[in-house]
């Protein structure tokens, strides 16, 4: 059952100049043309709204009701992230904000023109990697996802978006060597540490834009056992990484912590970046003492087998293990 083509138009219409609007792509507005073009409504024929009492009410294109189905197009075309695969209570796979897509997009730093070879780690339903295939052509991307499931969607939704990149099912912690060596690498949901195996597949100055804590942090490879780098400003909350290589997410008690910093988001971020590493109170304490820093403050350095965040120096006093 085919959407209304003028209600398509309106919606992705309106969605390009809300993003554009927010100022995701200022940096580099040739992705406007790839947001305009691609139609993110194939990418999530249905999705999950969660209502009010936290029940997930299953949204989708082949709705015999029109209003419903005019639902369901309005929410594919908001900026907002859609729940596109829950199981047994537990979001497992989404499609991201667009905006954030779009700043993540940007930060990735790719030229069409050049020799830009892109691994994406999370598959997702295909829509991030059908904007690289736009701007970059089908043989220059690669997308991996450990679920069947998931790549299988994926794959049929590129295809009916009329993009082919490479949709490989396999361990994201692993990369994918068999398509190496990579200039850019995005990742698409949340790491507690740089899976190795990434840097060996490389070349050498290729950038890496993961979620970690609940920021995003952005490495530069220098060699398969080398890379470091900043956080950005931007917030990131995505679903964690499955697979092997990153170990489980961290634990950690915060009782006794003030309900203030617990509310301020860039504690949070701070409170995660030092999981497993630093008491919470002591993390509470570096944070006030350095004047509640930004992320941008912040940064990771991998050197072979070690692993390690910082605040303003890599070398400084204030560091400490992933």
């Amino acid at each position: 059952m085919e959407p209304d083509p003028a209600l398509v138009t309106e919606v992705r219409s309106a969605l390009v100049r809300e993003i554009e609007a927010s100022g995701a792509w200022r940096d580099d507005p040739a992705w406007r043309a790839a947001f305009a073009a691609v139609p993110r409504h194939l990418f999530v024929p249905y999705y999950y709204a969660t209502s009010s009492g936290g029940a997930h009410e299953r949204l989708w294109g082949e709705d015999p009701d029109p209003g419903r189905r005019a639902r369901w197009l309005r929410g594919a075309y908001a900026d907002a992230p859609l729940a596109t695969r829950v199981r047994d209570g537990e979001l497992v796979s989404s499609s991201s904000q667009p905006s954030l897509m779009a700043k993540m997009l940007v930060e990735l730093d790719v030229r069409e023109g050049e020799s830009c070879n892109v691994l994406e780690i999370g598959a997702g339903t295909g829509y991030n990697a059908a904007l690289l295939a736009h701007r970059l052509g089908d043989d220059h991307v690669t997308t991996v996802d450990l679920d069947p499931e998931i790549t299988e969607s994926a794959r049929r939704h590129l295809a009916a978006a009329g993009y082919r990149p490479a949709v490989v099912t396999g361990d994201g912690a692993a990369g994918c060597p068999e398509r190496a060596p990579y200039d850019r690498i995005i990742v698409t949901c949340t790491l507690t540490s740089v899976p190795r195996r990434w840097l060996a597949q490389c070349t050498p100055g290729a950038r890496i834009l993961a979620p970690l804590a609940t920021g995003l942090i952005a490495l530069t490879v220098r060699d398969a056992e080398h890379a470091e780098g900043r956080f950005l400003h931007t917030p990131a909350y995505f679903v964690p990484l499955r697979g092997g290589g990153t170990g489980a997410p961290h634990e950690q008690y915060i009782g006794g912590l003030p309900r203030r910093a617990l509310q301020n988001e860039l504690f949070r971020f701070l409170l995660e970046l030092t999981a497993g590493s630093l008491d919470p109170h002591e993390a509470l304490a570096l944070w006030e003492r350095e004047g509640r820093p930004v992320r941008e403050r912040f940064g990771v350095c991998v050197r072979g087998r070690y692993e390690w965040a910082w605040l303003d120096d890599p070398e400084g006093p204030y560091a400490w293990p992933l």
